[in-house]
């Protein structure tokens, strides 16, 4: 089974989603655990991947919250593992896209759940 990470941030009560280049809906900051990676490790990096190199935060503030199963966004007959963690403290600096991800936005609760993946 693939072994997924996602980490929240928030900020003013909204969560932080990106929208992947791949894909038509917004996620939770987060990828793959690879070979040889724990959880921890994959959602740090997957931070810094995502979130560009203007991003600040402090590595030592992301923890662990829950775990679960889930079908994969990518492809609905491949179940992941997937790991939640959250950042305790406030992103700073700036979020830059990539070849990889589109566009940022903050979720807030009036916001349209359609524009989200299964996880």
């Amino acid at each position: 089974m693939l072994k997924v990470v996602g980490t929240m941030f928030f900020k003013d009560g909204k969560l932080l989603i990106d929208k992947p280049r791949k894909r038509p809906t917004f996620q939770m900051i987060g990828g793959s655990v690879e070979e040889g990676e724990t959880t921890l490790e994959a959602a740090i990096r997957e931070c810094h991947e995502e979130l560009g190199d203007k991003a600040i935060f402090d590595e030592s503030k992301i923890t662990p919250v829950m775990d679960f199963e889930e079908i994969a966004t990518s492809d609905p007959t491949k179940k992941i593992h997937m790991h939640i963690f959250k950042y305790d403290g406030e992103l700073e600096g700036e979020l830059t896209t990539s070849s990889e991800i589109e566009s940022f936005m903050w979720f807030g609760q009036n916001d349209d759940v359609n524009l989200l993946s299964n996880t």
